[in-house]
């Protein structure tokens, strides 16, 4: 009978739990409060807390290989849509049928606010090259600094898979806390008479501009960087499902069933693989350091890019929508209209920061693009 009761023990979980799995447990439950409590991003960080909590439950072998005829865990195989690429087009073409590109179609301007706020991802990679990092390495990490999970997955699945998890895990977090994040910098680098700005209501943008715009960028992004072409395409095809009004049923099952099952797939793999074995390490800390830099250099060169063109139209531009140029939708847009009603409660910047939000949408994905045609 004690053998038997031994044996059973010897199965079980609670004997074979490591210090390093028990502290990421602890991680885990800390991020599914961020997402429950406080709100934080709970479609994303609910899956992925929870895919760190099971990974890290011993004896589970959910990522297990298939190995000596056995077949592999669960999650290996849903990781294979990440490992493969094939789950941040998909996201990206679900994203491009919620999305309206018609504030950035208004005023174009914005456009350069979402290309200035990819500067932190190219300026983290020369700090990570100089911490030792190989260049593929360097442009995984930096990859971060655009606020954009699927492009981020997306680049390191090819740059260098075996930072997939830390990176994924990085990115994802720091979409989850913009609202932290990015108002103190907004702060810090405006006065109060720049958060106050008004700016005059957009033009109403025509049917035919908004059918030409997602045909318009495929062609000229994809021919200035054709590697950048799965998600810029995704993205593209899935905004013009939404624009042309010919294919609702397919327009609905990308806005909704699609989107949300690719979500779950992919948010529960990415926490899978943080595993204590390869996350507790001094070089996981060193890419999660990294990839705040490179998210906060984006926000601090959108702002200032708001700066210039607030001084330059006279100040009829607030700087504070030059924060939304990352690419976390519609996250960054969301906190620019509360920090600039905090100054000033008549005003409402949503729509005009949707302009350059979008923008780093686009421009995150041909960055992701440039450094795959250079680094790989």
């Amino acid at each position: 009978m004690w053998d038997k009761i031994n044996v059973f023990m010897q199965s079980s979980g609670y004997f074979h739990l490591s210090s390093g799995q028990l502290l990421m447990v602890i991680i885990a439950l800390i991020l599914l409060y961020l997402a429950v409590v406080k709100k934080y991003e709970p479609l994303l960080l609910v899956p992925i807390s929870f895919g760190m909590l099971l990974t890290n439950l011993p004896m589970g072998e959910l990522m297990a290989a298939p190995h000596d005829g056995q077949i592999g865990g669960l999650l290996y195989y849903l990781y294979q849509g990440v490992k493969l690429g094939i789950y941040p087009p998909l996201i990206f073409m679900g994203i491009g049928a919620l999305t309206d590109f018609g504030p950035m179609i208004a005023n174009p301007r914005t456009i350069l606010l979402g290309a200035s706020a990819q500067f932190g991802i190219f300026a983290t990679i020369f700090g990570a090259i100089y911490l030792g990092f190989s260049p593929a390495e360097a442009g995984a990490i930096g990859i971060i600094g655009g606020a954009d999970g699927p492009t981020a997955i997306f680049t390191a699945t090819r740059l260098a898979p075996h930072l997939l998890g830390p990176v994924a895990i990085a990115a994802y977090s720091y979409m989850a806390l913009v609202p932290i994040i990015q108002p103190p910098i907004m702060r810090w680098l405006t006065t109060r008479e720049e958060r106050t700005v008004e700016m005059e209501q957009l033009r109403e943008v025509s049917k035919l501009e908004k059918i030409v715009f997602p045909l318009l960028v495929t062609i000229l992004g994809g021919l200035l960087v054709p590697s950048a072409l799965p998600l810029l395409g995704s993205l593209m095809f899935g905004n013009l499902m939404r624009e042309i009004g010919v294919v609702d049923r397919l327009l609905k099952t990308t806005q909704n069933s699609m989107m949300n099952i690719v979500t779950i797939f992919l948010g529960l793999t990415v926490g899978a693989t943080a595993e204590a074995k390869s996350f507790l390490n001094p070089e996981t800390i060193g890419i999660l350091l990294l990839g705040l830099v490179a998210f906060s250099f984006g926000t601090i060169s959108g702002v200032l890019l708001g700066k210039l063109m607030y001084r330059i139209s006279g100040g009829k531009i607030n700087p504070l929508i030059g924060a939304a140029g990352v690419s976390a939708v519609p996250m960054a847009a969301r906190v620019v209209q509360k920090v600039g009603q905090e100054e000033n409660p008549s005003n409402h910047l949503l729509m005009h920061a949707m302009g350059p939000n979008f923008a780093g949408v686009i421009g995150s994905a041909i960055a992701a693009g440039t450094l795959l045609a250079v680094l790989s």
